[in-house]
């Protein structure tokens, strides 16, 4: 029972030495690797065991660090030259900032516009587009003809479609 207690101090002694030395969250992984290495290859001709350990355990970390970074780096140069049917599906689906300028441009001549249309046209387009109102409908509420509702929903549509162009064009 002495002897596991030893075993196990001396264990999480080079365990807890070997995480501070290399920093790293697989340090006992390192450990055991490096343990069964000197196994494997057997300590005869090793003067300092734990020296050795840590040195090995430490080395490990190093190629395990160089491995990774090697991989980051192939899976990023993979990302690189994806087909681009694939490449979509990693993109940022967010709008580009151009687009959202331009879009916040148009918004705001299609509410200069709206606001320039008078108060009978905004509510007959309105109704239509929001309430989704058939234009029977909206003449019935408002007590006009079915040919005013088109003709007001035509000049609005036609007042706001020059808005946008007109501010294409610029």
């Amino acid at each position: 029972m002495t002897d596991w207690a030893i075993r196990q101090t001396g264990w999480a002694s080079l365990h807890a030495r070997i995480r501070r030395l290399t920093g790293r969250h697989d340090s006992e992984d390192l450990l055991q690797t490096a343990l069964l290495h000197i196994l494997e290859r057997g300590h005869t001709g090793i003067a300092n065991t734990e020296a050795y350990v840590l040195r090995a355990a430490r080395n490990l970390a190093i190629d395990e660090y160089r491995r990774e970074r090697r991989d980051s780096l192939v899976s990023l140069v993979s990302l690189v030259s994806l087909p681009p049917e694939q490449a979509d599906s990693i993109a940022c689906p967010l709008p580009l900032p151009d687009a959202v300028v331009l879009g916040r441009q148009q918004l705001a001549r299609l509410s200069a516009a709206f606001a320039a249309l008078d108060a009978r046209t905004a509510r007959i387009f309105l109704m239509h587009r929001l309430d989704h109102l058939p234009y029977r409908t909206i003449a019935a509420q408002l007590g006009v003809s079915v040919s005013t509702v088109e003709k007001q929903i035509s000049k609005a549509l036609c007042v706001l479609t020059t808005a946008l162009l007109d501010g294409d064009a610029a």
